[in-house]
This record gives C-alpha cells, structure tokens and sequence, in this order.
C-alpha cells in the first residue's frame, strides 16, 4: 500500500517538474514577442503622440500581462515619483523584475543597451534604436521557437520516464 503510494508521489512529482520546465521553453517566446508588441507601442507613442516617457510606460503597463506590465509600471513610478535618470530608472525596473520573466541573459543585455540611450536623441534617433532592439529581440524570439520546439517535448517526457525509472528501481 505505501509502495504504491510513494511510487505516485514520485511519479506525480517528476512529471511536474518536466512540466514546468517545459513550461519555462514556451514562455520564452511569448514574453519576448509581448516585449516586442511593447516596444513597437512605445514606439508609436514617441513618434506620433508625442507622448512623455512616463506616460507611455503606464499605458504600456496597462495594456501588458504580468510581468513585463510590472516592469513597465515600476519604470514609470520610477520615473515620476524619484529623482533618477532614465537610465537608471530603467535598468533598476530591469533588474527588479528580469527574475520573474522566463526571458535569458542575452535579452537583459539586449534590454539594458536600449535603456542606455533611450531618451538620449530625438525622435528619430530614437526609433531607429528601438528598431534595432526590435531586430536583436527578434533574433532572440527565433533561437528560443527553436529551442522550444527541439526540448519542450524531451522534457515533458524525461520528467515521465524518469519517474517511471525511479520507481521501477525502488521496486
């Protein structure tokens, strides 16, 4: 009787975790196709509304699912409520929340660079450095479909297999 039940417990639990981490592999491309969605707005907000930095963040925050619409919100609350630069406002809301997204390194690099000179230029400037971010999170969308379709499916099956192999072995 207790046999069986750990033998589910191990089972139940090893799938679990092959879930989650497949899940990790497909919430890769989301957030990075949402955080693209998020910058071409941003962008439309600079170039045709004229709209102020801080007030672009909030809408963006408005529109976005957690947790890039927290980044976003803390960004702007940052930059409204403190005495900071945007530069820093940026990297710290980076920082704060780069935890809580499934998104790698390169991204944060990606991000950070565009912090550093966003709203340093004019406009045109501007949009040019935001369709080069664009280009470079694109690329990265693309490796992490690819990643996800070569492990998302290894994954799922390694955490059922292994339970499996745990459990014949206890046996």
């Amino acid at each position: 009787m207790f046999k069986i039940i750990g033998a589910i417990i191990i089972f139940a639990s090893t799938s679990w975790a092959g879930m989650e981490l497949s899940k990790g592999l497909s919430e890769r491309p989301k957030q990075l196709r949402q955080l693209r969605s998020a910058l071409q707005s941003l962008e439309a907000e600079i170039m045709y509304g004229h709209t102020p930095l801080h007030e672009a963040s909030r809408r963006l925050a408005e529109q976005l699912s957690k947790p890039l619409a927290s980044f976003f919100a803390d960004f702007a609350n940052k930059l409204t409520n403190e005495e900071t630069t945007v530069r820093n406002a940026w990297t710290t809301s980076l920082e704060e929340i780069w935890k809580k997204t499934a998104m790698k390194g390169p991204e944060l690099e990606i991000m950070k660079q565009f912090g550093e000179t966003l709203g340093r230029h004019d406009r045109i400037s501007q949009q040019n450095q935001i369709r080069l971010t664009l280009s470079h999170l694109e690329r990265e969308e693309e490796e992490a479909r690819d990643i996800q379709t070569k492990y998302e499916k290894m994954v799922k099956s390694l955490g059922v297999l292994s339970g499996l192999l745990i459990i014949i072995l206890l046996m």
